[in-house]
């Protein structure tokens, strides 16, 4: 089929929408735009088609003419079919540029009128297509789009493969897809041109499947089920939509433990080979699917005595990839196992779950087995789940402790103690501990429908605000209610001051309500002999306290860490250990700080507790942030906010902390947008606590992206928010230095001062030793502008030593760094090496461009030498030596043929920065373009 210039895609498969793959869609992009061609490859489903139509639907209208074909499966025995599909419409506006023998042999192979093979006509067919080819390309460009190339007929894929490599610079593209298993690809390569991308589309991760599934419509899924989905799809696009629809019309969810279901079209697809097996391999394979991790000796266990002939015939029709030497038996897919799951009766199921009960060696997965084997309440079987659900909590896998507590729920008898409503609150629980937010929220819902209890309700409210996070707003209405079920109950009603204590924080912004809140939740549970609850409640008195530097701060993180101890309370993130951890990090005891949060993220991670994995992870960043250690600060960051994102736990939180470990050894850009983000979310949840956090990162940001003026506007805005908070610690927040210093850039000189004077008044009064080195930096940069150059250098110096001393590696070097520009503006000495060597020890990457474009930009005292012109540019690598760093690595990349976008990915730095650094290359090297970088690489003279 032919398309001119009005050719159109659907606007669902515009560029912005292919959801997941826009690293790959780049890199295709970008090959399309040098005049290359694309292979796109991948297994079925996987997503080759939408990206193959949004390529096309991008540069189909830069080409004069686009021919398409799709062929299909039961089409490909059908000779030159894809090729009449192709050439078809163009036919009349080529033949009579073909030589006669050429135009006979086109016209008899695409209209069907004649007897023309590749036996008889192979020259001349072959040497039509190319000749059509370039005589469409003479008038415009060309693009060849081809979806399904497996099926492409054999005469078509040997014409079109004969006239692609012989193309050369025609300017004809290919943009091509095809289903392949790994990476055996190379031979449909014979049908695209020698420069060919090949691209290969894998498994989308369960973060972009979330957002395909949101973007197609499958929204409000529990996280949970998403997990379940992407699981059971493998990342599969296409899977991954059928089964949501699936999910969408079924008024019935899977039972706890039970696999998803599967729809019609996806049965056919993945078990059209299952009817050439055995009755008997068929019982065997739906055992294996109902187990967990089943093995050949299992299936012995559950009867299944000719395990190994079943299993290899099974394996020998692609449905099973048990390993040779191993005793797994494995599916080649998972959605085989599902599908296999859900095509069987359902009494057939219960037999394989029965059999599985007892075969099993684990205690949880026989119990799990029991119940899925069980109809209606069994006390017997809602006993052994219980047991089971412990079990799990203490191997530390919470996720399935709640699927285990949910199964118990459901066997448990109505009158029987304990109630279901208790198996279904404590699964609850443990789907909170998993991150499982909304799993959570739905069973206390249920709770609450169902119960009358004081008791049970207050706990199920408790789950209900738990799960809102920082978002406390949407949960307001919920407290009167609670404080009306808990009546005049202590224990029941420190649970819910403790939760009050939040609100004031949150909600409110109001420190002294919610330390007096965080007291009385302490005092109420201690009258009422709860242990745990008094002491989350004093740790959290603790933390406030040291937030608003409070003098009782260290006294009541002692009252929180005397014994009795609650272990749930040791390693919780909003424990006594956190609270320590927090005061020695603001104290400047980094060392310790890093001991005590590691220690916290290893026991969390052991329990499998991923709300507080998620908030020690941030803590460990954070340390290793303070630390100058900034390239592990960003990988912890960014696992961090990878958790936050997949769970709905703590994204603000982690955004903020990602966007100031990308500003510190990152991507600036990156910094930014991540701030932002975070600065939207706080502000949409009320949450003015993380409100002025997110606009100190984004502050911090805009200052290291040279954008002074945005950097005073948003810190400004942090200084009022904290101030109506409460906050007085400087060491919180540690934004104070850099307003000082942007107001000094900006000509706000005495207002810089008044920061500072206010700063150093209560980091004095707090000991913050580092808070105040900080502030020396920023004064020493007032007494500069103010031409107090000796002071203000003998400042910078005392504030580099004591910065390095505390340990602060990255503000020891942001010293020097302003320590030699000081010594550069009055003409002295001007050596940069002290600080690139200190930036380049933290890997802070931004700041060490920073430095090399400010050593570049320094004056020279030697007698200037004259600008090269482009007949005297030297030749080959040499010619570089006058380049400073960045610009000798960012030329070196241009000679090796890299992109703009290439380099920047290759040095964490932003296209812009690639183009300004070009320009000043061009300008230092007497040169115009790119090409003369790379004749130079060449060895030869400009022209």
């Amino acid at each position: 089929m032919t398309v001119r210039r009005d050719f159109k895609e659907p606007a669902g498969c515009r560029p912005d929408q292919v959801i997941g793959r826009e690293e790959l869609f780049t890199a295709a992009r970008e090959q399309l735009g040098r005049g290359g061609s694309v292979l796109l490859h991948g297994p079925a489903g996987i997503g080759k088609s939408t990206v193959l139509r949004a390529l096309a639907g991008e540069y189909g209208g830069a080409a004069r003419t686009v021919l398409r074909c799709s062929p299909t499966e039961s089409e490909s025995h059908l000779p030159f079919l894809a090729l009449a599909d192709l050439l078809g419409l163009v036919l009349d506006e080529v033949s009579e540029r073909l030589p006669a023998a050429q135009r006979t042999a086109l016209e008899s192979a695409l209209t069907g009128r004649g007897e023309s093979t590749l036996q008889r006509d192979g020259l001349a067919l072959r040497l039509a297509v190319l000749s059509a080819l370039r005589a469409l390309a003479d008038t415009g460009p060309v693009l060849v789009v081809a979806d399904d190339l497996q099926w492409l007929d054999p005469a078509s894929a040997e014409l079109l493969g004969f006239a692609a490599r012989r193309l050369g610079d025609t300017p004809v593209r290919m943009l091509c897809a095809v289903r392949t298993e790994g990476e055996e690809y190379d031979r449909h390569l014979r049908a695209s041109p020698p420069d060919t991308l090949a691209v290969r589309l894998g498994p989308l991760s369960r973060a972009q499947l979330s957002a395909l599934l949101d973007h197609r419509g499958y929204t409000g899924l529990p996280r949970s089920t998403v997990r379940d989905i992407h699981r059971t799809s493998g990342g599969n696009a296409l899977f991954a939509l059928e089964l949501g629809r699936a999910l969408a019309e079924n008024p019935t969810p899977p039972r706890p433990g039970e696999p998803l279901p599967v729809p019609t079209s996806l049965r056919a697809l993945v078990l059209n080979r299952l009817e050439m097996l055995s009755e008997e391999a068929r019982r065997t394979l739906l055992v294996a699917s109902a187990g967990a991790r089943p093995t050949l000796a299992l299936l012995h266990e559950a009867g299944r005595a000719n395990a190994e002939a079943e299993t290899a015939q099974a394996a020998e029709l692609g449905l099973l990839a048990t390993e040779p030497e191993g005793p797994a038996v494995r599916f080649a897919h998972p959605m085989i196992s599902a599908a296999l799951y859900a095509e069987a009766p359902a009494q057939d199921r219960r037999a394989a779950h029965a059999a599985l009960s007892t075969a099993a060696s684990d205690p949880i997965e026989r119990a799990r087995h029991l119940a899925l084997a069980t109809h209606g309440t069994d006390p017997e079987a809602a006993a052994r789940l219980a047991e089971a659900a412990a079990l799990a909590r203490d191997r530390g896998a919470p996720s399935v402790a709640a699927q285990l507590g949910l199964l118990a729920a459901r066997h448990t008898p109505a009158d029987g103690p304990p109630s279901p409503e208790l198996m279904r609150l404590a699964a609850a629980e443990d789907a909170i501990t998993a991150g499982e937010l909304d799993l959570a929220r739905d069973i206390a819902r249920e709770v609450l429908s169902r119960t009358t209890v004081p008791e049970d309700r207050v706990r199920a409210w408790i789950i209900v605000i738990d799960t809102a996070g920082h978002a406390m707003t949407e949960v307001d209405a919920i407290f009167p209610q609670a404080l009306a079920d808990a009546g005049d109950d202590p224990r029941l009603l420190a649970l819910v001051h403790y939760q009050l204590t939040w609100r004031a924080l949150l909600v409110e912004g109001d420190f002294d309500e919610a330390r007096g809140e965080a007291a009385y939740a302490a005092e109420l549970a201690a009258r009422a002999g709860d242990r745990y609850t008094e002491l989350m409640a004093l740790a959290f008195q603790a933390q406030i306290e040291t937030l608003m530097g409070h003098p009782d701060a260290p006294a009541t993180i002692r009252r929180a860490l005397e014994e009795p101890q609650d272990p749930r309370v040791a390693c919780h993130h909003n424990g006594a250990g956190y609270s320590r951890f927090r005061w020695l990090i603001m104290s400047d005891q980094l060392a310790e700080a890093r001991a005590t949060v590691t220690a916290l993220l290893r026991e969390v991670r052991r329990r499998g507790s991923v709300e507080s994995e998620v908030h020690f992870l941030r803590g460990v960043a954070e340390t290793e942030l303070h630390s100058g250690h900034c390239s592990r600060a960003l990988d912890l960051a960014r696992e961090s906010l990878r958790l936050a994102r997949d769970t709905g736990i703590g994204e603000v939180a982690s955004a903020v902390l990602t966007s100031l470990a990308e500003a510190a050894g990152g991507d600036v850009d990156r910094a930014l947008e991540l701030a932002r983000e975070a600065v939207a979310h706080a502000e949409e949840d009320g949450d003015q606590m993380y409100v002025s956090r997110a606009l100190a990162a984004l502050g911090h940001a805009q200052l290291v992206a040279g954008d002074v003026a945005a950097a005073v506007r948003s810190l400004r805005r942090v200084r009022e928010v904290e101030q109506g908070l409460g906050i007085t610690d400087p060491a919180r927040g540690r934004w104070h230095g850099d307003l000082a210093e942007a107001l000094v850039r900006s000509g706000e000189i005495a207002e810089a001062q008044d920061v500072i004077d206010g700063t150093r008044e209560l980091a004095l009064r707090l000991d913050r030793e580092s808070v105040l080195a900080v502030l020396d930096r920023a004064e020493a940069l007032i007494r500069a502008a103010r031409g107090q150059h000796d002071a203000a250098a003998a400042q910078l110096t005392s504030a580099q030593d004591r910065l390095g001393k505390l340990g602060y590696s990255l503000e020891e070097a942001r010293a020097a760094f302003a320590l030699a520009q000081l010594r550069s503006d009055t003409a002295g000495p001007t050596s940069y090496d002290e600080a690139a060597r200190l930036f380049r020890r933290c890997r802070a990457l931004p700041w060490l461009r920073q430095v090399e474009v400010a050593a570049a930009a320094r004056p020279v005292e030697a007698a200037p030498t004259p600008t090269p012109t482009p007949a005297s540019a030297p030749d080959g690598l040499d010619g570089l030596d006058g380049l400073a760093s960045m610009e000798r690595q960012v030329a070196a990349l241009v000679m090796e043929g890299a992109t703009n976008r290439e380099i920047a990915a290759r040095l964490f730095i932003s296209v812009k920065t690639v183009e300004a650094t070009l320009t000043r290359v061009y300008r230092k090297l007497g040169i115009r373009s790119r090409v003369d970088i790379v004749r130079l690489a060449a060895g030869r003279r400009t022209t």
